[in-house]
């Protein structure tokens, strides 16, 4: 007789607005917490239905438009039972071999938090290769030292009212966890596109803080020298200031960074990553001759001022 795991001290997180597709399975395997708290937006499919079948606490999140976020507005608000918050999207699993190294991790009293790795499917095959893999994201923390960082961006429309690719500030030290969480949407490419149409809308925001040097105040900052997040962050600066990245992106992806070894799924993610970052120059475009908005029609009939654009960026999408 096989006996069943004892629950962890570990309270889960789950940012959510209809996921019915992946929901059960990403509650299925975070079972070992003793809490989950799923944090929705006013679901309009079967989400909150299935979220406490499975023994979750629904929270409901209004969105200002402001900031807080969602997962901030959670850390803030949300009467966690225990020390440990793992914060877990729903296309997202936790497999039982990381919950035995999570079991372990939280009692040792050196660190604050923990980065987990994520193994990205994508057309049903691990995308290995294309700089997908290893990704590292801080999601198990002690909640009172950690929150996300504030990138400038929620006065943009239509980027959603969750954080995505904003990353954690720890008060304290952070460790890795040998053991990967898997990321599975069980959705369709429609909703991929859909998904990064609106992510484009965030990235060319932050492109455009950092080609107008705003202040990196509130943000895990950029350095070469820091962790993987914060090299990456500094190699952005360049980046973002360089000629035809829907191409040079396709190359990095498919040809130097090995993607053609994902077979198929490795090609037609390359090609899709190249036009995300199309989407993004069109969109920083439009927001540096819209003063700084998205295209919206202006409130008088004076015209919209510009934002001044670097020399590097003009003449370039």
């Amino acid at each position: 007789m096989t006996s069943t795991p004892s629950k962890l001290p570990v309270s889960v997180l789950i940012p959510a607005k209809n996921e019915q597709a992946n929901l059960a399975a990403c509650l299925e395997s975070v079972a070992r917490a003793d809490e989950v708290f799923v944090v929705d937006s006013q679901s309009s499919d079967r989400s909150i239905e299935i979220s406490e079948s499975y023994g979750a606490k629904v929270v409901q999140f209004h969105f200002n438009g402001r900031w807080p976020k969602k997962k901030n507005w959670a850390l803030d608000n949300l009467p966690f039972s225990n020390e440990w918050v793992l914060i877990v999207d729903c296309d997202e699993r936790i497999t039982p071999e990381l919950w035995d190294e999570i079991a372990t991790a939280i009692q040792n009293p050196e660190y604050e938090g923990y980065y987990l790795n994520r193994k990205v499917f994508f057309l049903g095959k691990w995308i290995q290769h294309g700089g997908r893999y290893p990704d590292w994201n801080l999601r198990l923390f002690k909640h009172k030292t950690g929150r996300y960082e504030n990138l400038g961006t929620e006065e943009i429309r239509n980027t959603g009212d969750n954080e995505v690719h904003e990353h954690v500030i720890l008060q304290g030290k952070a460790g890795y966890l040998k053991n990967d969480m898997l990321h599975i949407d069980f959705r369709d490419v429609f909703h991929w596109l859909e998904r990064h149409n609106r992510y484009s809308n965030w990235e060319a925001r932050v492109y455009l803080n950092i080609l107008t040097g705003k202040d990196e105040s509130g943000t895990i900052g950029a350095n070469l020298f820091g962790d993987a997040v914060q090299r990456k962050r500094y190699l952005k600066k360049t980046w973002v200031r360089l000629p035809f990245k829907p191409l040079i992106r396709f190359i990095l992806i498919y040809i130097i960074q090995r993607g053609f070894l994902d077979g198929k799924a490795g090609y037609i993610y390359a090609r899709l990553m190249s036009q995300y970052e199309y989407q993004i120059g069109v969109k920083l475009y439009e927001l540096m001759e819209f003063g700084g908005q998205l295209n919206v029609a202006a409130s008088s009939s004076a015209p919209p001022q510009p934002v001044p654009q670097p020399d590097s960026l003009k003449g370039s999408v």
